[in-house]
């Protein structure tokens, strides 16, 4: 939830973002509730195709297929199963309101698109021959990240960590979002040249969120209200 003493509106173009994703999610085969994709064999060759069809394959990418440009836009929207999507969704409610508001909603919204494609972009340069789908909001939700700790760095940010016991503690947004990027920036190493998690998409969508807020609102960045997140480990 987020707490934020700021003006009137709600942040809708984040609800908008959560309920599509969620929507599609149901609807697709990943969730496994649409019996029109069947179960068993069929089921995983219907993810398969649908993974292939609207996500990233950078190979694909950069093999000059006519719709290959809309692939890093159309992948924002599906992600690969319950977890994924979870995890994604929490990391956008909690810290996607207050960048909203703060940015206003049709700038918020152009900067989630541009800074997700971006990223999802760079992660298909890094692994130009991959024949890996990459699906999901993870770089989106990364630019907002670094948005936030521009914006807010002196926000509360109070999670369950599961490793000690659920125990809620409360940290600064700065704290909380730097150890973050160190996590990513570990796994990204130690991840190398093979695909699988997008660690890399997570950097750059970051670094990128981050500079966009620096250079679009300079010294007039808010350091106010509270963010509180039921999450420990999931990352966007």
């Amino acid at each position: 939830m987020i707490e934020t003493s700021a003006g009137p509106g709600r942040p809708w173009v984040t609800y908008g973002l959560i309920v599509s994703c969620c929507l599609l999610f149901v609807l697709g085969p990943a969730s496994g509730l649409n019996p029109g994709y069947g179960s068993g064999g069929e089921l995983v060759a219907a993810q398969s195709a649908y993974f292939e069809r609207w996500g990233v394959v950078p190979s694909a990418l950069w093999g000059g297929a006519p719709d290959a440009p809309l692939a890093p836009l159309t992948a924002l929207f599906v992600h690969g199963n319950w977890l994924h999507l979870l995890g994604n969704m929490l990391f956008l409610y909690v810290f996607g309101a207050m960048t909203e508001e703060r940015m206003g909603r049709f700038q918020f919204a152009v900067f989630y698109v541009a800074t997700g494609y971006l990223a999802l972009l760079g992660y298909a340069a890094a692994h130009p021959d991959s024949t890996q789908s990459l699906v999901g909001a993870s770089g989106a939700i990364s630019g907002v990240l670094g948005a936030f700790l521009w914006l807010f760095p002196r926000a509360r940010v109070t999670s369950l960590f599961p490793f000690l016991f659920f125990l809620p503690l409360r940290f600064p947004a700065w704290a909380v979002l730097i150890f973050w990027v160190a996590l990513q920036w570990l796994a990204a190493r130690e991840a190398d040249d093979r695909p699988g998690v997008a660690y890399l998409a997570h950097l750059v969508g970051f670094t990128l969120g981050f500079l966009f807020a620096w250079a679009r609102f300079g010294g007039t960045r808010r350091v106010g209200g509270a963010a509180r997140s039921s999450e420990g480990e999931s990352q966007p």
